[in-house]
C-alpha cells in the first residue's frame, strides 16, 4: 500500500486529518470523549445537544453528529453560586425540550451529600446554547428526601418524573421512585417506590470498614424506553465504585397504572454488563437517542477502560446501536471494545 493511501485511511479513522472532519466521517469509535460520566443527549432540529457531569457547572455540547463531540461547539450554560443549596456536586444533568421550552434537571447540594436535591433550569430560546438559563427552582420530590438522577417521560399525554432516592433521611440504600408531574418543574402527588436493590448483581459494593464511610446498595440513573406497547425502565445497579456496575430493567404494559408498583416487573438478570474480554468495565448511567432518520435506536453510557477505576474521572461516554428482542424488549448486546469502528447514526434519507 502506498504512503498516500495509508494517510487517507488514517485520516478517515482519526476524524480530522486531510480535511476529513468528525462531521463528515461515516464511522466513529468509543469513547466519544476522554472523560464524562452520566452522559445524556437529545436530538432536536438537526443537532445533538449533549451534556454530562462535570461536578462544578453545566456544559452543553452541540453537534450535527454524535461522533463529533471532541470538536463540537460547547458552552457553560450554568455556573452555580459559591454557596447555597445548589452550589456543590452538580450531578447527572439532563436537557429536555418540553412545551416549546428547554429544561435542564440536575442534582446538587450545599457541600454535604445528605442535602442532595433536584433543581430545574429553564430557557425559552430556540437554541439552548443561546438565550438565558434561569433557575426555575427546586424540584421538590414528595417527602423532600435525598434525590438524584432525575429524569422524566411523557406517556398518554401525561408527564412522569423518575429518580433515585432514599426512603428516609439516612443513607440506607438508593431506590427508584416515580411521581406524576403537574408541569415540567412541579411534581403532583405522592411518590411510588418501584425498584429496590434485591438481586445479588444489584448489591455489589456494600462496604463497611472503619476507615471508610458505609456504601450502600444502589438503584440509580433511571431512563424509560417505549416500544411495542410496553415501557422499559432501564436503571443502573450496584456501586459505581465497583466493576460490577450494570444496567437492570423494569417492564410495564403501556395500559398499566404506572403509579402502581405492581405494574413494574423486574428482570432477574442485568441487561448490560461489563465486558472483560473487550476491556469495558462498570458500564452504566445511560440515556437513549434515535438516529436522525428516526430508524435506529442508540444507547449512550459511560464506562471505564480498566478494572478498579471507580467513580472518578476515568469514566468516559460511549455509544452503540441496539435492537429489539422477539418479546419487544431491548437487546443491548455487550459493550463494544474501544477503537472498534461503528457506523454513525443513520442520517435522514439513508439506511431507510
Amino acid at each position: 500500500m502506498n504512503i498516500k493511501r495509508q494517510l487517507c485511511i488514517l485520516a478517515i479513522v482519526c476524524f480530522g486529518c486531510a480535511g476529513v472532519t468528525a462531521q463528515d466521517a461515516q464511522t466513529f469509535s468509543n469513547p466519544l470523549l476522554p472523560a464524562g460520566a452520566d452522559p445524556w443527549c437529545v436530538y432536536h432540529n438537526g443537532s445533538y445537544y449533549y451534556t454530562h457531569t462535570t461536578g462544578r457547572n453545566i456544559t452543553l455540547w452541540k453537534t450535527r453528529s454524535i461522533s463529533g463531540l471532541r470538536t463540537a461547539e460547547k458552552k457553560i450554560v450554568f455556573t452555580p453560586p459559591a454557596t447555597g443549596p445548589y452550589s456543590k456536586e452538580l450531578w447527572a444533568p439532563e436537557i429536555h425540550f418540553l412545551q416549546n421550552k428547554w429544561y435542564i434537571y440536575f442534582a446538587a447540594d450545599s457541600g454535604s451529600n445528605q442535602f442532595h436535591r433536584l433543581w430545574v433550569l429553564e430557557n425559552d430560546a430556540a437554541d439552548p446554547l443561546t438565550g438565558e438559563w434561569k433557575m426555575k427552582g427546586k424540584l421538590v420530590t414528595p417527602d423532600d428526601k435525598w434525590s438524584i438522577d432525575g429524569s422524566l417521560f411523557e406517556h398518554k399525554k401525561k408527564l412522569y418524573f423518575i429518580w433515585s432516592g432514599w426512603e428516609g433521611d439516612v443513607n440506607g440504600q438508593q431506590n427508584i421512585y416515580i411521581a406524576r408531574m403537574k408541569n415540567p418543574w412541579t411534581i403532583d402527588g405522592a411518590r411510588a417506590k418501584i425498584s429496590s436493590p434485591e438481586f445479588p448483581w444489584e448489591t455489589h459494593g456494600d462496604l463497611h470498614d472503619r476507615n471508610n464511610p458505609p456504601h450502600v446498595n444502589v438503584n440509580e440513573g433511571p431512563e424509560v424506553l417505549s416500544h411495542d406497547h410496553k415501557l422499559f425502565l432501564i436503571y443502573s445497579a450496584s456501586g459505581c465504585w465497583t466493576d460490577f456496575y450494570a444496567l437492570g430493567m423494569l417492564t410495564a404494559s403501556a395500559s398499566d397504572n404506572l403509579m402502581d408498583p405492581g405494574s413494574w416487573k423486574k428482570s432477574p438478570e442485568p441487561v448490560f454488563t461489563q465486558n472483560t474480554d473487550s476491556s469495558v468495565y462498570a458500564p452504566g448511567h445511560n440515556s437513549f437517542f434515535v438516529s436522525p432518520n428516526g430508524k435506529e435506536n442508540w444507547i449512550l453510557y459511560h464506562a471505564n477502560s480498566k478494572p478498579a477505576q471507580g467513580c472518578g474521572g476515568f469514566r468516559s461516554p460511549r455509544a452503540q446501536k441496539f435492537g429489539w428482542k422477539a418479546d419487544g424488549s431491548p437487546d443491548f448486546g455487550m459493550p463494544v471494545r474501544e477503537g472498534t469502528l461503528i457506523p454513525i447514526p443513520a442520517e435522514r434519507g439513508k439506511r431507510e
